[in-house]
């Protein structure tokens, strides 16, 4: 999960890199980068950290130009190190291209291997580096169709956003897992992972872009292709940006984040006889779902738990060790609201369960004599390859385990999950769903080297 930006404008847009970038911080706290054309050449600035670190005014000076791409990173496939900061630059054909991808590969590494094989050297690890050299591969001055070439041979995940000295390129995966939003502000053309990136430069969201969608600007002409003349979407919108990850004023596949989230809340409250004292979410992104839940069982909601705004968000720390201190370090209860009383807490997720038996241990000790936690979604079960950073499903505490071990584990009094029929339910079928984190099944399977070599 990262965040991407592109702008095609006729005045320098370094700046406005900067404040999407800003506006998204929240999809990737390890590292960022801008990338500038001025019509001859690209000039490029990345660092590890936060965007406000990486980056001050006169550094933003000098990355002159009127079209721009930017991204801010936390590591899934590849570590965190500078090599793998983006966007990725390179040289192709007497020319330059930059590009920046949110997503996840499924066949990354036997694309390197055949990459390598053919006298490739890469520089960084992550699967970012493949696609940028599968389309230098098979570019001949036309860029749609080498990348048409190249969506054949990738699998899996990405939205992208590619620059080269006169063109600004969007793309969105067949499925579109990842999201990827266009927008406008009169003569400038904005492509984000969310709306914020585009409503805080004023710009006006106009749509998705769909996926198997190539979208070109050039000249000040924006030109829409797709992957294949026969292409019909499939798609699979990831059902934990709505969960988790994006801002509560996105809006995705039409799917309103915030709206999404207060409906799961309300679902999970039915038909609960739970007779509690308060609703406490668990900042911030428990907000939503925990309105919901107490505009559905009439039980007031407070704010029982205090966040330090400074510090980041503990599931995409790179370490369980920093996600434990960030826990404590991020969330504090109010002993005078939580004391004596029986509590609903309500978060969006379990994922390993750390972070949920930390909370409900502070709260006990901060005196709540009950602890009823309730999840705005279904039990993590199973691995995510498309962007999310669950790899190992060893680590993913209701694989193995029954709702009601985790209770135990955690350390609440019950413990109950929204159905996926309740999450479909939420989103109104305005949207078609990968569940795999869910039920494991996979929209893309993973593709075997005989698979590779035969395409």
């Amino acid at each position: 999960m990262c965040g991407v930006v592109g702008i095609y404008s006729d005045k320098d847009i370094s700046k406005e890199l900067y404040y999407s970038l800003y506006s998204m911080q929240h999809r990737g706290q390890e590292s960022c980068g801008i990338a500038v054309s001025d019509g001859e050449d690209i000039n490029y600035k990345k660092g590890m950290g936060l965007v406000g670190d990486v980056f001050n005014e006169k550094e933003l000076n000098d990355l002159s130009g009127n079209m721009g791409i930017g991204h801010v990173r936390y590591s899934t496939a590849g570590g965190s190190h500078l090599a793998n900061c983006q966007p990725l630059v390179g040289r192709c054909r007497k020319r330059k291209l930059a590009l920046a991808h949110n997503g996840n590969l499924v066949n990354a590494n036997y694309l390197k291997d055949m990459l390598e094989e053919d006298g490739y050297m890469f520089q960084a690890n992550s699967d970012t580096e493949v696609i940028l050299y599968i389309l230098a591969r098979y570019y001949k001055g036309d860029i749609v169709e080498s990348l048409k070439i190249t969506m054949d041979y990738i699998k899996g995940a990405y939205s992208l956003v590619i620059m080269g000295e006169e063109e600004l390129v969007a793309v969105r995966d067949p499925h579109g897992f990842r999201p990827l939003i266009l927008g406008k502000r009169g003569d400038e053309y904005i492509f984000a992972s969310e709306d914020a990136a585009i409503d805080i430069l004023g710009g006006e969201v106009i749509r998705d872009v769909e996926p198997g969608e190539i979208i070109v600007v050039k000249d000040g002409k924006m030109k829409s292709y797709y992957y294949s003349e026969n292409y019909k979407p499939l798609k699979k919108s990831c059902i934990f940006e709505h969960i988790y990850f994006a801002r509560n004023d996105a809006t995705i596949d039409k799917v309103n984040v915030y709206d999404f989230r207060v409906k799961c809340g309300e679902i999970l409250a039915k038909n609960e006889n739970i007779k509690a004292d308060i609703v406490v979410p668990v900042p911030d992104s428990g907000w939503a779902g925990a309105i919901g839940y107490s505009n559905e069982s009439k039980i007031p909601i407070s704010e029982g738990l205090v966040k330090n705004r400074y510090v980041g968000r503990t599931f995409i720390k790179p370490t369980q060790e920093e996600r434990e201190i960030g826990v404590k370090i991020k969330l504090n209860p109010l002993s005078s609201v939580v004391k004596g009383k029986s509590v609903i807490l309500v978060d969006d997720s379990i994922v390993r369960g750390t972070t949920s038996k930390l909370i409900i241990n502070s709260l006990r000790e901060a005196g709540a004599s009950e602890i009823h936690l309730r999840i705005t979604s279904p039990p993590v079960q199973y691995s995510c390859y498309y962007g999310i950073d669950t790899p190992r499903r060893s680590n993913l505490i209701a694989s193995q385990n029954s709702v009601e071990q985790i209770r135990e584990y955690i350390g609440c009094d019950s413990l109950e999950f929204l159905s996926i029929e309740g999450i479909l339910d939420a989103a109104e079928n305005k949207a078609t769903f990968c569940k795999a984190c869910f039920d494991g099944e996979y929209p893309v399977k993973k593709i075997d080297r005989e698979e590779l070599l035969s395409c």
